[in-house]
């Protein structure tokens, strides 16, 4: 059987598993606006559901060591049950309030990470490592289909006109259920444990490595991209509403979260694009003009405003089809040449998407004390800044 052949069908289970984590992730960013009015919330508490969830990847360097004995299998056993569990505590969570359903959120966030650090390194060994990128961005183009799907599920399951809390209950019972029965399936499938292909090179020559996955700059220059990626990410949906309310629309809550489906649908357009396009273009290229493009795309919506908005909206919007590729392109630069460390440098990269749960609340704060949502959203050339410079500089290999 050819290699290609022999990792199809794990390439497919991997794929699944990534609509799974988007669907989770875009969910809870979705909520932030109902959550606001459900609980009485201020700008700075309406972003917490973002610091519950990405703060779980903080615990990604324990897991990625955790995965490098259990197996890759194991991980994403382990990361389903938690997910299980994280959203059948959520039915009793929200009856205690706020606190009471993060509490809730954090549990599942941890399956969430469990499953991303176990996951991410897993596709990028099956098959070779100049397509690596490529399969991270076709098994992130099945991540963003459930992008687009989360917010409509939102917009109709959960918010309502009375802004009940407890309208969670039934669709999160329901998600609860659905990864029950992914859990079970996962158990009795075999899949391939990737351990010694990485470690030889073209000539049949075993490869040399450092002893430790913590002695690679460019591992750790790609950790600081994911969290400023994140920012970025998440960074543009958290502060929709608030923008849009300042170049003049008066969206209502459904009609916000309906809106975002744009954005989403942008990363899902462009990650499918990518497939074909990263295997003619370098990861570096690809990642640089992606990072100008986020740059030209929001100064632009920035500089309109409110003189046209309707161009300025559909400008912040479309952003999402530049970062389409940021996660799959970063995430191969920095996985790049670790060979066996791939697993524990996994857990290192994945930690930082704790940006998401530092970079918005930070951001919400600056708009809280300017008074002033274009001041907090500029906070983002920084951030794309820095993606330059990884692209161009800090991804390169250092022996």
């Amino acid at each position: 059987m050819s290699s290609k052949n022999k990792y199809l069908f794990p390439l497919i289970v991997m794929a699944t598993l990534f609509f799974l984590l988007g669907f989770i992730t875009t969910m809870n960013n979705s909520m932030i606006d109902f959550l606001k009015g459900a609980f009485d919330l201020n700008k700075v508490e309406k972003q917490l559901p973002n610091t519950f969830f990405y703060g779980a990847y903080i615990l990604s360097v324990p897991i990625g060591f955790l995965i490098n004995r259990i197996g890759y299998k194991n991980g994403v056993l382990s990361g389903l049950l938690m997910i299980v569990l994280g959203f059948f505590l959520c039915i009793p969570g929200v009856g205690m309030g706020y606190y009471g359903f993060l509490s809730a959120v954090s549990v599942f966030a941890i399956g969430v990470v469990l499953l991303q650090v176990a996951a991410n390194p897993y596709v990028n060994a099956l098959g070779s490592p100049e397509t690596a990128a490529s399969r991270l961005t076709l098994t992130n183009a099945l991540n963003s289909v459930a992008t687009v799907i989360a917010p409509v599920f939102v917009s109709i399951l959960i918010v309502t006109d009375t802004n009940d809390p407890k309208a969670v209950q039934v669709p999160f019972g329901i998600i609860g259920g659905i990864t029950l029965v992914i859990l079970v399936v996962m158990f009795f499938l075999k899949l391939p444990e990737i351990k010694g292909d990485e470690d030889v090179d073209e000539l049949g020559q075993k490869k040399k490595y450092k002893s430790s996955a913590f002695k690679y700059p460019h591992m750790w220059l790609g950790s600081l991209a994911i969290f400023f990626y994140m920012g970025i990410e998440i960074g543009i949906p958290s502060f929709f509403a608030d923008y849009s309310d300042k170049i003049g629309f008066s969206f209502s809550d459904v009609e916000r979260i309906d809106m975002l489906k744009y954005y989403w649908g942008g990363l899902m357009v462009g990650r499918l694009i990518g497939i074909f396009v990263l295997q003619k273009y370098t990861a570096r290229k690809i990642l640089t003009l992606c990072a100008i493009g986020g740059v030209v795309l929001i100064a632009a919506s920035l500089a309109i405003g409110a003189s046209a908005s309707t161009v300025a909206l559909w400008l912040f919007l479309g952003t999402g089809l530049f970062h389409s590729i940021m996660w799959p392109t970063i995430y191969n630069l920095a996985l790049e040449d670790l060979g066996p460390h791939a697993k524990v440098a996994s857990g290192v990269i994945a930690t930082s998407v704790i940006g998401a749960a530092i970079l918005t609340p930070m951001m919400g704060a600056i708009h809280t004390a300017t008074n002033s949502v274009v001041i907090a959203i500029s906070c983002l050339f920084i951030y794309y800044a820095y993606l330059v410079f990884f692209a161009t500089k800090g991804s390169r290999i250092r022996t």
